[in-house]
């Protein structure tokens, strides 16, 4: 039995360009929403922002603060669409 390999959806693989916040963590070149995501992650784990008691939970730093619309903590879930607003 053959595994067929998943193919990469085109959608996610099309360069977006942040806006000014997003910018500020992530760069200002336009990056598929992957590499956004992965970016945004290793800004959070280098920051140590994730809740120690909740990982789920995302604190925000003073850049953090703007992508997520002035929230001071959300969701990881919530956290993904905060961001696809700041995608263009």
């Amino acid at each position: 039995m053959t595994e067929k390999k998943r193919k990469p959806n085109a959608a996610f693989m099309k360069p977006m360009t942040p806006d000014a916040a997003l910018g500020a963590v992530v760069g200002s070149d336009p990056l598929p929403r992957t590499e956004v995501t992965k970016k945004i992650w290793a800004y959070i784990k280098d920051r140590d922002l994730q809740d120690p008691s909740n990982k789920r939970m995302i604190n925000a730093d003073e850049k953090l603060l703007a992508v997520f619309d002035g929230k001071k903590q959300v969701s990881m879930f919530e956290m993904t669409k905060l961001i696809s607003n700041h995608l263009s």
